[in-house]
């Protein structure tokens, strides 16, 4: 018969595996920074740039702030989607020390394939590098500069629908007999006369239910989701991935597994995250910060919040989102600073998303509390003349990331929601007690004091957590902790060891 100490050894070594299995994961709770390439680093040789963009594009000064347009109907698009900054893969290599020095494991790329706009979501060719972004020995240069500061890099897949001006679909556009023409849908049904992407003229919807085109895109040797992981990146984004399906989806991920074990397929679903897996590795995974940030708007519970996160890593599994990205904005939706333009309220958002389950995205510029109410307003240029020890942005950016980067738990520790009211609270923890985290917020705007359990049996009664913000330290009677929280306010507990006299009473539960 097994012993209660011989029962507890078995569970606590289970437990130790799978959390050593999530550690050697580099897509588990990595830290991205995305990049939108023409809006990222100012461009040097403005003559040769400028020599690129005909009418009607046209080259912007870096200083000029993008603005909504008017809408070309012969193009099926917009002027602003017309407008260039200048920015390219050589100007992001030249930042790559700076992404690095925030504390990103990935750098994420926007389109950089040929297209016709600025934000390249309308590909021309798969296979050519857009030239206003560079060159084939550009990207070949940023993926190797990539790696030796030991990121990885992941590009953006769009792969349900092509672009207007592209050579495949001018072709079969123009003859009903082209090879391509079973690429598109075509028919009166449709007000363009074939199908686009939401209706948008610029963006015809590919065909995924030809085989040859899916062979094309990611099934074949040579299909472009292989042959780019073959050239040196570890992953993909995938555009509007939640119309391509559960089945292609699967294919397409199990094909990028398959030339390169580990890579990491990410879809653009930004719903519930569940339910999507393994048909991909990660989702969009806004939900989880939404409710951040209803809460320090007052319009849920901490409580309530707190609940809702544990029915999500219930239902999409704790492996599952630890892969999915955690996004308060992106070249999609309005900057956080425009949300929440309330600092202390965007700090509670900003700890949450370093210490919640998941992969926290940096969108380039939001750390540096950037502006931006929708598109184009959040594409902004990079504003580098903010980066500066004043910024307080950036300062609290930095700060999170080193903190999670010291504490594995945050990293793919499990999750635990604790019972509280008004608050927020829970727990990452890997199965080391010197490794727990306990993270409490108050979102709202009044001092608030509760009392829960901490759910940590091996943590000592009347032992010390220490906060990893402030340095201040709280007490754990009998495995609860009485929090009085300042208004708006953040705490990240670790437990507090106290060495000074050579003895700690953990001693004997750490060697465990």
């Amino acid at each position: 018969m097994l012993t209660t100490a011989t029962l507890f050894a078995l569970v606590t070594l289970a437990t130790q595996s799978s959390v050593d299995a999530r550690a050697k994961d580099w897509r588990n709770g990595a830290v991205i920074y995305q990049v939108f390439v023409d809006r990222f680093a100012k461009p040097t040789d403005l003559a040769a740039k400028k020599a690129l963009f005909k009418a009607p594009r046209r080259l912007m000064d870096w200083s000029d702030l993008p603005k909504g347009g008017t809408r070309l109907a012969d193009l099926g698009l917009w002027t602003h989607e017309l407008e260039f900054w200048g920015g390219d893969l050589a100007g992001v290599d030249d930042k790559l020390d700076y992404i690095r020095q925030i504390g990103a494991d990935v750098l994420y790329l926007t389109p950089i394939f040929k297209a016709y706009t600025n934000h390249k979501y309308d590909t021309q060719d798969y296979n050519e590098i857009s030239p206003d972004v560079g060159t084939q020995a550009d990207f070949v240069t940023l993926t190797k500069d990539v790696h030796k500061r030991n990121m990885k890099l992941i590009l953006d897949g769009v792969f349900n629908h092509m672009g207007k001006t592209s050579s495949a679909f001018q072709d079969a556009f123009k003859d009903s007999r082209s090879r391509y023409r079973s690429w598109f849908d075509f028919g009166p049904e449709y007000s363009l006369g074939y199908r686009g992407f939401a209706g948008v003229g610029n963006l015809p919807a590919l065909k995924l239910e030809n085989p040859e085109v899916r062979r094309f895109l990611w099934n074949d040797d040579d299909s472009i989701v292989q042959k780019y992981l073959r050239e040196g990146i570890d992953g993909w984004r995938l555009d509007v991935a939640f119309e391509i399906g559960h089945n292609y989806l699967s294919e397409l991920t199990k094909a990028a597994h398959a030339v390169k074990p580990g890579s990491e397929v990410v879809g653009e679903i930004s719903g519930y995250p569940s339910d999507w897996f393994p048909a991909v590795d990660g989702v969009f995974n806004f939900h989880a910060l939404y409710l951040a940030g209803s809460m320090v708007k007052g319009e849920i519970s901490g409580g309530r919040v707190g609940q809702m996160l544990a029915h999500e890593v219930s239902d999409a599994g704790l492996d599952n989102l630890l892969k999915s990205w955690l996004l308060t904005d992106n070249h999609d939706t309005p900057r956080l600073a425009s949300v929440i333009p309330e600092a202390s309220q965007r700090r509670l958002i900003q700890a949450l998303q370093f210490t919640l389950p998941g992969s926290p995205v940096i969108y380039y510029g939001s750390e540096l509390g950037m502006i931006g109410s929708g598109d184009p307003e959040n594409r902004a240029p990079m504003r580098w003349d903010l980066v500066n020890d004043q910024n307080q942005d950036l300062a609290m950016v930095r700060k999170l990331v080193k903190i999670r980067k010291d504490h594995p738990a945050l990293r793919y520790g499990d999750f635990t929601a604790l019972d509280t009211d008004k608050l927020l609270a829970f727990t990452r923890t890997t199965g080391k007690l010197r490794e727990s985290v306990i993270v409490i917020i108050n979102p709202t705007d009044q001092v608030v004091k509760e009392t829960f359990s901490t759910r940590i049996g091996r943590l000592m009664s009347w032992g010390e957590l220490q906060d990893l913000l402030t340095v201040e330290r709280i007490r754990t009677p009998v495995g609860t902790i009485t929090a009085e929280m300042k208004p708006r306010s953040a705490m990240i507990l670790v437990p507090f060891i106290d060495r000074s006299r050579g003895y700690s009473p953990y001693d004997r539960i750490e060697s465990n």
